[in-house]
């Protein structure tokens, strides 16, 4: 899965103001990942609100991303949630033209044991078209997937190729990197660790502060991926402030309004989403002042 190596981003979905799908706007942000040098993207991960799209909005979404990159890049479709029959049913009525993998979040609120979580992916791997990328976040689903876990579905299904990870925890990462079989890539799931994480041996990132800052984020990866981490960390650290911003006052929220600022769509959220308060705005603006 060379695809998966480097800089990957999560892609918001930009809405109207009447909390339409804005489409002008998702094909601006899909050529400025572009143009500035993402490695690939990921259509309708949980950073794009996809919890509040119906089923056509989603098949819309990906039908518009998979014509606009037109093989451009490499493109993921997230297809994940807590009813293991539900997801199965989207991923047998998905298309996967257009798509080189399916990321899936773990179940969340359910709080699955570990038995539960291997075989809900277990039906995830057998649905699939696609290989499938694990998504640990217990942070958001209330549930580890262990490193134990991990490498048992990478060992037990071939199609389970990678896992992005967001625990935050290196003792498990340092596991999963020594333990797992050739080919199987552990992917950032949380831009702040980057740097420490591919200094481990992770594959890259999928982020979110990307939608925004794609440049920055793709030559962190890439310094990253060449060992040349005395200027990654220069970017990681410029990075630091302006990405605590956006997760504040919860994702993609803050990242919206970066946008807003750049002339990409407006910072609409459906909810239970809200856009940032003022006083974030006014420190994301002096933050990005301070980048440019």
């Amino acid at each position: 899965m060379n695809e998966l190596h480097g800089a990957g981003v999560a892609l918001v979905t930009p809405f109207n103001s009447d909390e339409s799908v804005d489409f002008e706007a998702l094909g601006q942000l899909i050529d400025l990942q572009i143009n500035e040098g993402m490695d690939y993207l990921v259509s309708l991960g949980t950073t794009g609100e996809v919890a509040t799209l119906t089923n056509d909005e989603r098949k819309r979404i990906w039908d518009f991303t998979v014509k606009r990159v037109n093989g451009r890049l490499p493109l993921v479709a997230g297809i994940g949630g807590n009813n293991t029959a539900e997801i199965v049913e989207q991923i047998k009525s998905f298309d996967p033209t257009g798509f080189c993998a399916i990321l899936s979040v773990s179940p969340y609120y359910n709080k699955p044991t570990q038995e539960g979580i291997y075989q809900h992916y277990k039906a995830v791997s057998n649905a699939s078209p696609l290989p499938v990328i694990l998504y640990n976040v217990p942070g958001r689903t209330g549930s580890n997937i262990t490193a134990q876990t991990t490498l048992r579905l990478a060992n037990d299904f071939s199609n389970i190729v990678a896992i992005k990870e967001a625990s935050g925890n290196f003792a498990q990462f340092s596991e999963i990197l020594r333990d797992k079989p050739t080919g199987f890539l552990l992917i950032s799931g949380d831009d702040p660790v980057t740097l420490p994480m591919m200094s481990l041996g992770a594959a890259g990132i999928i982020s979110v502060i990307g939608n925004a800052l794609p440049k920055k984020v793709a030559t962190l990866a890439k310094l990253c991926a060449e060992g040349n981490y005395a200027e990654a960390r220069s970017i990681h650290n410029e990075l630091l402030d302006i990405t605590d911003l956006c997760f504040i006052e919860g994702n993609p929220a803050g990242v919206k309004y970066i946008l807003q600022e750049l002339g990409i769509g407006k910072d609409q959220l459906r909810l239970p989403l809200v856009p940032v308060s003022e006083k974030i705005q006014a420190a994301i603006k002096e933050e990005l002042k301070k980048l440019n």
